[in-house]
């Protein structure tokens, strides 16, 4: 065939998506497009060459811009049979002529690949596998410059919890324990849109906050609705991402308007023991599981147990209902997992610790803080007080 090259015995590999969205994808290549595109790394005598396929309007920019050693558009390997109308079509026609024309009879994409790719690259009878960790690993390690961007993100974030737990707490208490501020009911509503706004002004970008008071909070990821009560623990878990950076904050704390129940303060005393028992036993090459593990033993000997409630249990029931944390970066979700089956963790990984307590009649208290493991075991990144009164 026209430009057909000696096979390659070496695989080369692919990544397509679009980078905005694809947080594996914009770690590779450190360039952000609204549009999909393709990423191969082709095998050469003396490494690899990576070309990044996208349209020819991006290519000026991602020349200037991207880690890549080159830049092409779908156009550049257009083949005998002609490109698709589609974009995502002609994307992976490009790629499969591409890997065509050096010689490429293997390829292996990541656990992102679209079928598309996959599809195409076997019709033009290429062996196509996938490696689920491709990254993984080098993505939970961070360097100096991405801790100093997740430590900013979690300030910023810090700020906006205080914000919201400060306003819930000073708000007034209405006859039938309605909060009030500025004349008029406070709700998870009106509390989430001034995170949001304050957010805004700082560049970041807030998905939807979890503002969640009274019984509903017993579902730990309840995201909050209507009006907050005086009496009531209330959960603030805010997650935003720096426009600039594109790293993300993650930060839990919980408030109580006005008098604090004893339950409360033991459900309270016992989740500020887990998560000290968890942050002492990160270490590196320690797994995720035994942090979890720590978690839940400072849990049972407080009292309270681990498990979602099933149909009969009493409403009294209190538990710990999801894993001790995660690890945060360019996603506010990314691995390793403090939970069953988490892996030995590494060095330079940053975490979250969120043990929390539910109880269906009452409602959640969370405390969540992100931490960096160190040769030492862990630094944490938060100074934002955690006690309920918010006074």
């Amino acid at each position: 065939m026209p430009g057909q090259t000696t096979p390659s015995p070496s695989p080369a590999r692919i990544a397509a998506g679009i980078p905005e969205v694809n947080s594996g994808l914009y770690w590779r290549i450190r360039f952000s497009v609204c549009d999909q595109v393709v990423l191969l790394e082709l095998p050469t005598p003396t490494g690899t060459e990576s070309v990044l396929i996208l349209r020819d309007i991006e290519m000026e920019r991602a020349r200037q811009s991207a880690r890549v050693d080159r830049v092409a558009c779908p156009a550049d390997y257009t083949p005998a049979s002609g490109l698709s109308g589609d974009r995502e079509t002609a994307n992976a026609q490009a790629a499969v002529e591409c890997l065509r024309r050096v010689g490429i009879t293997r390829v292996v994409g990541d656990r992102t690949l679209p079928l598309i790719f996959a599809d195409f690259a076997r019709q033009a009878g290429l062996t196509v596998d996938c490696n689920p960790n491709q990254w993984v690993q080098e993505r939970r390690q961070k360097t100096a410059e991405e801790i100093q961007y997740l430590r900013e993100a979690q300030r910023i974030t810090e700020h906006a919890v205080q914000m919201a737990c400060r306003m819930i707490a000073s708000a007034t208490a209405r006859h039938d324990g309605v909060l009030q501020h500025e004349g008029a009911p406070l709700t998870s509503e009106r509390v989430r849109a001034a995170v949001d706004h304050w957010l805004l002004d700082r560049d970041f970008i807030n998905p939807i906050a979890i503002i969640a008071g009274g019984p509903a909070a017993a579902d730990c990821h309840y995201l909050g609705a209507g009006e907050l009560r005086t009496g009531e623990p209330v959960i603030v878990d805010i997650f935003p991402r720096d426009r600039r950076t594109r790293y993300n904050g993650d930060c839990t704390r919980t408030v109580v308007h006005g008098d604090i129940s004893d339950e409360i303060k033991r459900m309270h005393a016992a989740v500020r023991a887990a998560k000290a028992a968890a942050e002492k036993a990160i270490q590196i090459g320690v797994t995720g599981e035994t942090v979890h593990l720590a978690t839940l033993q400072a849990i049972r000997d407080a009292g309270y147990a681990f498990g979602l409630p099933g149909e009969q249990t009493p409403l009294s029931y209190c538990a710990l209902t999801h894993g001790t944390g995660h690890g945060v970066g360019l996603d506010v979700h990314e691995p390793p997992l403090l939970d069953i089956k988490g892996p030995a963790l590494l060095a330079g990984e940053v975490l979250t610790v969120e043990p929390g307590l539910y109880r269906r009649d009452l409602g959640g208290v969370r405390i969540e803080d992100m931490v960096v493991v160190t040769e030492r075991g862990c630094e944490n990144l938060n100074v934002l007080t955690d006690e309920l009164g918010w006074k």
